[in-house]
């Protein structure tokens, strides 16, 4: 369960489960301090985020599970298969601000052929 309890964010949640019929299916919500709406990531499900706040601040509930660096991984943000709508021109972001880590991550064709 994620919630923005400070800021505002626009959350990606991608279907990864290999024999799901929605299998690299998409869904994407505005999640913010003002509307407390709250996005529920099934397990098999990746997980991503941009900022569209200067500073934001994410609550996670996480059952069952504790973080696990060695599963710590991605895909990458702009992956053509997957063609995310970040929605950059309508929030005024020309080139989103990325981690070295995140990158150079992978495409999703590359992590699940």
């Amino acid at each position: 369960l994620v919630r923005c309890v400070m800021g505002k964010i626009f959350d990606v949640a991608v279907d990864i489960r290999k024999d799901s019929p929605t299998f690299g299916k998409w869904t994407a919500y505005e999640l913010s301090e003002d509307n407390k709406h709250m996005l529920w990531i099934p397990k098999g499900f990746a997980h991503a985020f941009l900022t569209l706040s200067d500073e934001a601040e994410i609550m996670y509930k996480v059952s069952g599970a504790e973080y696990s660096p060695e599963h710590d991984s991605g895909i990458i943000w702009n992956d053509p298969h997957l063609n995310i709508n970040w929605h950059l021109e309508e929030y005024g972001i020309d080139k989103p601000s990325l981690s070295e880590k995140d990158s150079m991550l992978k495409t999703f064709d590359e992590v699940f052929s």
